[in-house]
C-alpha cells in the first residue's frame, strides 16, 4: 500500500513532525503510541529538545527496540553543549500521569484509530485536558482515499476500530477545541493522484492544535486536583545524554584539551631549544621570543571546537584581555593571552609561580599544569602532572610565601 508514496507514508509523517520541531522548537516531546520508537530516534537528533518521552501501551514492543536510543561512543567522545534526557513509559493514553504534564508538544500519530470510540472521548480529556500541551499533533487515515489504494478492503489494519472521513476528524477536533481552549489546522500528507486532491483528501489527515493563549492559556479538568497524586505509567528506560554542562563531563574534556595540547607546545618548546642550543644562541632575548611564539600559539587551541557539536564562542573574548604570568626569574609581566573558543571562559597562560609551567584558567578554578613529578603551586592552585604515559594524577599546592614576598 505505501511503496505508492514516495517517500513512503510513514515518513511522510515524520518529516512532518520534525518540521514542525524545527520551526517551533520545543523544550519537552512526548510521542503518544511511540510503539517502536522510530520518531524517537529521529528527535533526539535535534538539537534544543531537553526532555524526550514515549509513551506506549506495548511494553515488550518499547522493551525491544529502547536500546536503540541509548548514546552513542560518539556522544561521548564528543558531548554536545545540549542537554537531553529521555524517557520511555508503558501505559494508557485514557489514564492520567500527574508526571506527563507541561510539555510543548505532544504527538499522536496514527494512533487514535486504534482506540474505541468511548477511549477516543477519554483520549481527549487527557491529552487537552490533562496534560495542557502547548501543541499537540494528530493523524489518522482519511477513508475517503480507502477507494484510491489498490487492494484495500475495510480498514488499513485489523486493529483499527474506525477510520474518519475529513468531515468526522473535523468534528472531533473542533469539539476538543471548544471544550479545551485550543485552536487547530487541518492538513495532511499523502497527496492524491491528479485531479483527485480535492474530492478525496490526504491519504493521512492531521490536526495541528495550539493553545489559545500560550503558556498562559487552555483549561483545566476540575478533577485534576483529585489526580494528582496518580502515577499509573511505567518508567521502562531513561537516560541522560552526555552534556558539557555536567561538571564532570566538562572537566574531563577540559583536562584532555589540556594534555593534549600542552604537550604539543612542550613538544615544540622543546624543539626550539635544541635548535637554539645547536645553533649556539642562548642568550635571554632567544628564551623570551620563544616563550612569546609559545603565548601566540595558545591562539591555535581549537581541537574542541572541530570535535565539539555545539562549541561554546559567545563568551570568547578578544585578543587584547591582558592576563598575568612569571617568567623564569619570578617576575610579574603583563602578556596577551587567547581565550579558547572551545571551552567557556577558559585562557592557557604561561605559569602564575616559579614552579608551574603553564596555567590553565577556567570559570570554576585555576588548573596548573606541569611535568615534575614533586611539582607544588606556590599560589595554592591545583595542579595536575602531565605525562604520556598514565593518566593525570590531582595534586593541590599548600599556599606559600616566597622569600622576594
Amino acid at each position: 500500500m505505501e511503496p505508492m508514496f514516495s517517500p513512503p507514508l510513514h515518513r511522510q509523517r515524520h518529516q512532518f513532525v520534525i518540521d514542525f520541531v524545527k520551526r517551533n522548537k520545543p523544550l519537552k516531546v512526548l510521542d503518544l503510541g511511540c510503539g517502536e520508537c522510530s520518531l524517537l530516534k529521529l528527535l533526539k537528533f535535534h538539537h534544543g529538545i531537553d526532555l524526550l518521552v514515549g509513551l506506549d501501551l506495548d511494553g515488550a514492543k518499547v522493551k525491544k527496540k529502547m536500546h536503540a536510543l541509548a548514546p552513542l561512543s560518539t556522544d561521548y567522545l564528543q558531548p554536545s553543549y545540549d542537554q537531553l534526557r529521555l524517557e520511555l513509559y508503558q501505559g494508557s493514553v485514557t489514564q492520567k500521569d500527574a508526571r506527563f504534564r507541561g510539555f510543548d508538544l505532544v504527538t499522536s500519530i496514527e494512533l487514535i484509530e486504534h482506540l474505541t470510540l468511548a477511549d477516543v472521548e477519554r483520549f481527549s480529556e487527557v491529552v487537552f485536558g490533562h496534560m495542557t500541551p502547548l501543541a499537540v499533533i494528530v493523524s489518522t487515515p482519511n477513508s475517503e482515499y480507502n477507494p484510491h489504494l489498490p487492494g484495500l478492503e475495510g480498514f488499513r489494519h485489523s486493529d483499527h476500530k474506525f477510520e474518519w472521513t475529513r468531515a468526522e476528524f473535523k468534528s472531533w477536533a473542533l469539539k476538543a477545541c471548544v471544550e479545551f481552549g485550543y485552536e487547530v489546522e487541518f492538513t495532511g500528507v499523502g497527496r492524491a493522484p491528479p485531479g483527485l486532491q480535492e474530492c478525496v483528501g490526504f491519504c493521512s489527515q492531521i490536526g495541528v492544535f495550539h493553545r489559545l493563549g500560550g503558556r498562559g492559556g487552555g483549561n483545566v479538568s476540575l478533577n485534576d486536583g483529585a489526580e494528582e497524586v496518580f502515577f499509573p505509567y511505567t518508567l521502562l528506560y531513561s537516560i541522560n545524554y552526555p552534556s558539557l554542562r555536567d561538571n564532570n563531563i566538562l572537566r574531563r574534556v577540559l583536562v584532555s584539551e589540556v594534555l593534549c595540547w600542552t604537550e604539543e607546545l612542550k613538544s615544540r618548546w622543546m624543539e626550539e631549544t635544541t635548535k637554539r642550543n645547536e645553533g649556539g644562541g642562548s642568550g635571554g632575548g632567544g628564551e623570551e621570543e620563544g616563550l612569546s611564539n609559545h603565548v601566540r600559539s595558545a591562539e591555535k587551541l581549537t581541537a574542541c571546537e572541530m570535535e565539539m557539536r555545539n562549541p561554546v564562542s559567545e563568551d570568547q573574548e578578544e585578543e587584547d584581555e591582558r592576563v598575568f604570568w612569571t617568567n623564569g626569574q619570578r617576575r610579574l609581566e603583563s602578556r596577551t593571552s587567547y581565550r579558547c573558543v572551545s571551552v567557556r571562559k577558559a585562557v592557557l597562560v604561561f605559569g602564575c609561580c616559579g614552579t608551574v609551567l603553564w596555567m590553565w584558567i577556567t570559570s570554576a578554578s585555576p588548573l596548573c599544569l606541569c611535568w615534575q613529578q614533586d611539582c607544588v603551586c606556590t599560589s595554592g592552585h591545583a595542579v595536575v602532572l602531565l605525562s604520556q604515559s598514565q593518566s593525570p594524577e590531582w595534586k593541590r599546592g599548600e599556599p606559600q610565601t616566597s622569600a622576594d614576598g
